[in-house]
């Protein structure tokens, strides 16, 4: 188990709970919105807003946390994250802010407290990239999107 160290932002409401996996087979834990005053916020079809949850996080080096969307929220009301997976790096200190989506065809209420995404935890290898005259070939060659076939 990886430790993420986790504080509030100054005027976060901490009776909105932290980051928590809802089964015991769950990969992401649920982050919740925290808005100021208990408010909410209504989100159009086509707009994205960034909503915070009023929390800063310490990843431990050699990790990131990846923000998702949750399922149910993208098939019941078309409400997605745009930079899906989102990363945060292991040295960022600042607030802990989602970008949401609304996908959907009708407007959606963020409410105070309501999960709105998924945190997965995960390694991070960082790589070398080195410069050279050619690379080695292989069956798929230079084949793009679906040169691979359908099915």
């Amino acid at each position: 188990m990886v430790a993420i160290r986790v504080i509030r932002e100054d005027g976060a409401d901490p009776a909105v709970a932290l980051p928590s996996y809802e089964t015991a087979g769950a990969a992401g834990a649920d982050v919740r919105a925290n808005l100021p005053g208990g408010t909410s916020i209504t989100l159009q079809p086509g707009a994205r807003v960034l909503v915070p949850t009023g929390l800063r996080i310490e990843i431990p080096p050699g990790f990131e946390v990846q923000v998702r969307p949750r399922s149910g929220l993208a098939l019941k009301h078309g409400i997605t994250l745009p930079n899906t997976p989102g990363t945060i790096d292991s040295d960022y200190r600042g607030p802990l802010g989602v970008i949401v989506l609304n996908a959907g065809q009708g407007p959606f209420e963020i409410t105070h407290g309501e999960r709105i995404a998924q945190l997965v935890v995960a390694p991070v290898v960082q790589a070398q990239f080195d410069l050279v005259d050619t690379l080695n070939e292989t069956q798929r060659g230079a084949g793009g999107f679906g040169s691979t076939g359908r099915g």
